[in-house]
């Protein structure tokens, strides 16, 4: 089939505004896509303001709608009338870069209308109208006759139609004729045209440390025939001026092809974290293109601070106090049953003070309530039970291996709630939203039920029932009681959420197994320091709590063993005098004696009620414990009676 537009008619036509097509379509490479193209022809140096550049998606679930839309104001042609878009791995760096695996790989198209981008929404179906140019393709698949048809077109052409679809890109000849050959993004695909010399840097690392040296070494791929200059910038986010030092501009002598600059990483002694910085080459010298560009180099914050707490592998107790309002639990004093839980939910769900924050705030939180103790500077991944770099966020889609994401740990899937448009856009504490118990939807951004996760083990969880997985190999189990409170607390929080015995059916929406599991989990890994944090950091973004990590006990009276039971806070206990037991010495230190003849049960708490410690004993009993320094309460419970007394840790 002869093209619409041939290369003659397009060079040199003389036309009130000048033509577009599309020159060549590299939509499969290898690995992720890195390597994705769609490169333009028009006349030379002409501006394509006023066209739009519009992807439609031509598989079922696409329903021939379009799915990416790209004004083109602002692009304009080289001195060989080529525009070239596409991933920025792609040498020569293309004049607008796309994310990987922007372009779809079939059967789809692409298409070039007059136009905004505006005026094309997702799924919105293509049509012949201001239409301009359109290439139907595919990698090995069948034609998709109405996508052809809305778009006027009688030709699917099939990248793969010459080998591997990986290889080969669909380029238009001068015949009009679409060819399935090597991959020319920059050039004209019959070779003629100027040649342009490419210019390039490398680094010997991909990160560095905070007052070290970066030896950018440049090349240009033919000598320079006289001296030339380049500039480029390294500014990217927070990392500025100040933190390096170092000329931003790279001069090749007459008749060489290689030149260094050296720059220095400044040490500002600041706990800002770690930094990326980005060498990005200025507006190009005529003659000359970006064989590379855009490289992110990793900048170690060596300033980094650790908490005073531990890890979940090797937690510590008593030493984050509870931030919660003095009377933040009073209401439920006192309450059992369905009342307890209603009021509970009252609390945590109250329309009146609890906020919605979005999805992509949700990264923002986890950085802060997810830092790992050791450094501040990571964040302590759920069931990999490790550190990862808080800069190592998947951002996008591709490869999530080496990446952190955030984990639902009741699946949304499962629940019923998923995103909405809002939810991409990270707008700060201060800007939030309303909420209430019957608000499920927004259970898909609740920090408490959300936790920094390894990009592969998260997806290797899915949305499998707890017991069907715990975990992977060789796992310490140290996140079972977190996972445990925090899906507990979503189906108190959220109405239309439940956790049942035994492993329902994944598709069964609003329940979630395995209830005796999560029980054992939450008994045999009581909240620790690191949970108390995170649950006070998520209490200042959302305006409430995870009860069960404040006042774990609670699980029982809802669950567990007290089901029925009247609930009452040791903390709300004025401790009458029974003559149970004495202690001595008090205050004390690294341990105390508990003096008494009855046996039974010690249990001790912190300030807020947390429960921190607990022991069986038989009469007159030596306590050894590593209390913090501060005010305790000790519950003690026997055949004869119940007391609660006051104990100062020195």
């Amino acid at each position: 089939m002869k093209h619409l537009h041939t290369i003659f008619f397009i060079l040199f036509s003389i036309a009130s505004q000048s033509q577009v097509v599309i020159n060549e379509l590299d939509s499969d490479t290898p690995s992720t896509d890195q390597l994705e193209i769609i490169e333009l022809l028009t006349t030379p140096e002409t501006s394509l303001d006023g066209y739009v550049l519009v992807l439609f998606n031509g598989s079922d679930a696409g329903n021939d709608s379009s799915y990416f839309a790209l004004d083109l104001d602002g692009l304009i042609s080289d001195v060989n009338g080529v525009v070239l878009i596409g991933s920025n791995d792609v040498s020569p760096v293309p004049d607008y870069i796309l994310f990987d695996s922007t372009i779809q790989n079939g059967a789809d198209a692409v298409a070039i209308y007059e136009g905004n981008a505006s005026d094309w929404p997702d799924e919105t179906q293509p049509t012949t109208t201001n239409l301009i140019d359109a290439l139907v393709y595919d990698t090995n698949d069948s034609d998709d006759i109405a996508l052809l048809t809305l778009l006027g077109e009688t030709e699917q052409i099939n990248e793969g139609s010459n080998g591997a679809t990986t290889i080969n890109s669909i380029q238009l000849n001068n015949a009009g004729e679409y060819d399935v050959t090597l991959p020319t993004p920059g050039e004209l695909n019959d070779g003629s045209g100027t040649t342009f010399i490419l210019v390039g840097y490398t680094v010997s690392q991909d990160q560095y440390d905070e007052g070290e040296e970066i030896t950018i070494d440049f090349t240009t791929t033919e000598a320079v025939a006289e001296e030339v200059t380049f500039t480029f910038t390294l500014i990217n986010d927070n990392f500025t001026t100040d933190d390096f030092s170092g000329d931003t501009e790279v001069t090749f002598a007459t008749g060489t092809s290689t030149a260094s600059i050296t720059i220095q990483i400044e040490d500002d002694q600041d706990d800002e974290g770690d930094e990326v910085l980005q060498i990005t080459f200025g507006e190009m010298p005529a003659g000359f293109k970006r064989a590379n560009d855009n490289l992110s180099i990793r900048i170690i914050d060596n300033d980094f601070t650790t908490a005073t707490w531990g890890t979940p592998l090797e937690p510590t107790f008593g030493l984050v106090e509870s931030t919660q309002p003095e009377d933040y639990y009073t209401s439920i004093d006192g309450l059992a049953g369905d009342e307890l839980t209603q009021t509970l939910q009252d609390i945590i769900a109250n329309p009146e003070v609890v906020r919605w924050q979005t999805y992509a705030d949700v990264i923002d939180i986890l950085k802060e309530a997810d830092q790992s103790p050791l450094n501040s500077n990571q964040v302590w991944l759920l069931y990999t039970e490790q550190e990862r770099a808080k800069l190592d966020f998947q951002s996008a889609g591709g490869s999530n291996v080496g990446l952190w994401n955030r984990e639902h740990t009741y699946p949304s899937s499962r629940g019923g709630f998923d995103a909405i448009e809002e939810d991409e856009i990270a707008d700060g504490i201060d800007v939030f939203g309303p909420t209430d118990a019957n608000n499920t939807r927004h259970a898909y951004s609740d920090a408490h039920a959300l936790r920094a996760a390894d990009g592969p083990e998260n997806s290797s969880r899915g949305n499998q029932n707890y017991g069907e997985y715990s975990g992977p190999d060789g796992t310490q189990g140290s996140f079972y009681g977190d996972v445990a409170r925090s899906v507990l607390f979503l189906t108190i929080r959220y109405n239309g959420l439940e956790v049942v015995s035994g492993n329902p059916d994944n598709g069964v929406i609003g329940e979630l197994g395995d209830l005796d599991v999560l029980l054992e989990w939450h008994r045999n890994d009581p909240p620790d320091d690191f949970e108390m944090n995170r649950n006070n950091v998520v209490y200042n973004w959302q305006f409430n709590r995870n009860p069960f990590i404040d006042m774990p006990d609670l699980v029982e009276f809802i669950w567990g063993n007290s089901v029925g039971d009247t609930w009452a806070n040791p903390l709300s206990v004025d401790g009458v005098t029974k003559n149970l037991f004495s202690i001595y010495p008090n205050p004390a230190s690294g341990q105390f004696v508990l003096n008494t003849t009855a046996s039974g049960q010690l249990v001790i708490y912190n300030s807020t009620g947390q429960k921190v410690y607990k022991q069986e004993f038989s009469n007159t009993t030596s306590i050894p414990h590593n209390l913090a320094s501060g005010l305790y309460l000790v519950e003690v419970t026997g055949v004869t009676g119940r007391e609660v007394q006051k104990l100062l840790v020195k």
